[in-house]
């Protein structure tokens, strides 16, 4: 085995040692860290457009979205000061150590003919480069810490926003509508185990939540033809398989399953007259301990209180009058009577009352 030549090795270690002081001149700056101000800007400015256009697109809870929008971007401004400072300070004492390492560069390349006395140098070089980069990382991460905290909430916040939206652009694709007045709060990918366990032909699609319903709409595509077990075609299938009102609803309860728990699991179960007894859902990219709450609360009224506008009193006091028998054949009316309907078909004579 043959020794490597002397020049091709220093050369190559040149040029690595270059490529790292050109980056170098812009780590010591804090490029990043300025970028990364740049970027907490353009998030913070645009949180009270990004609730204008949810509110806009019909979200009716969480009157307090505004003001959260508006405390992130007043928060953020006093801190960015802070952080722009330090970014001002540090890049100024960083920046001049920079200069040996350069000197030491232009030194090398003037000896880049004789490998003794350059490789030397070149190591020498490295050494400096590798200390003043794990300076300047400890500068960027005293620099983010600044603000991590803040950060990791307005993340927070962000997230639940692009939740809302997603819930949106879905209610604009179902094949139902939500009644006047009733307003749609979460929702989630599911898989609806309609025997509560495992099955292979369980459907897959969207669970919602509003305030006057639970709905679950199939949404997915379905081999309609097989060929050794592969579907050859495929037809897409969406369809509202559960509408219960979340009058009915009795309780919610969480679970986490599958392997190390990763999997989110609820229950839900229904009082009488309601269409289902229960129903088992593995919801996917969101908290089942976070829908359990949700339901409950809608459950016991709670988001009411949290609504920009409230509920028209004619559609309250709809409710509240609605007869209890049908007045063409005398029979019970026992399905709930939501807000927003305007009539109900009798289950016995079949007669549409007007509500």
């Amino acid at each position: 085995m043959s020794n490597p030549d002397p020049m091709q090795t220093l050369q190559s270690d040149v040029s690595s040692l270059q490529s790292n002081v050109n980056s170098l001149q812009s780590k010591v700056r804090l490029n990043d860290a300025r970028n990364a101000l740049a970027e907490m800007d353009t998030n913070m400015s645009g949180l009270a457009q990004h609730v204008r256009d949810i509110r806009t697109r019909g979200y009716v809870f969480e009157k307090d979205l505004e003001e959260k929008a508006n405390d992130f971007a007043n928060r953020w401004s006093s801190l960015r000061v802070s952080a722009q400072q330090q970014i001002d300070m540090q890049a100024n004492q960083l920046e001049p150590e920079l200069r040996p390492i350069e000197s030491q560069l232009a030194q090398i390349n003037a000896w880049s003919n004789n490998p003794d006395i350059a490789q030397p140098l070149v190591q020498q070089a490295k050494a400096s480069t590798s200390e003043l980069e794990s300076k300047v990382s400890a500068v960027e991460s005293s620099i983010s810490g600044l603000y991590s905290a803040f950060k990791n909430e307005a993340q927070q916040f962000t997230d639940h926003l692009k939740q809302i939206d997603w819930l949106q652009s879905q209610l604009s694709e179902a094949s139902f509508q939500l009644l006047r007045s009733e307003g749609a709060i979460m929702a989630v990918n599911a898989l609806w185990r309609k025997q509560g366990k495992p099955s292979g032909d369980d459907p897959q699609g969207v669970l919602f939540l509003t305030d006057q319903r639970i709905l679950f709409e199939q949404k997915q595509e379905v081999a309609t033809k097989k060929i050794l077990f592969i579907a050859t075609e495929k037809k897409k299938v969406q369809q509202l398989l559960v509408n219960a009102p979340i009058a009915q609803v009795q309780n919610a309860q969480a679970s986490k399953q599958g392997l190390m728990g990763h999997e989110d699991h609820i229950d839900i179960t229904y009082g009488s007259g309601a269409p289902l007894h229960a129903t088992h859902f593995h919801i996917n990219g969101q908290d089942s301990n976070l829908w359990q709450g949700l339901v409950m609360r809608a459950k016991a009224h709670d988001f009411d209180a949290q609504r920009i506008t409230p509920v028209a009193q004619e559609q309250a006091d709809k409710v509240k009058t609605a007869p209890s028998k049908c007045p063409y054949c005398g029979g019970a009316v026992t399905q709930p009577i939501l807000r927003g309907m305007d009539s109900i078909k009798c289950e016995f004579c079949g007669s549409v009352i007007r509500l």
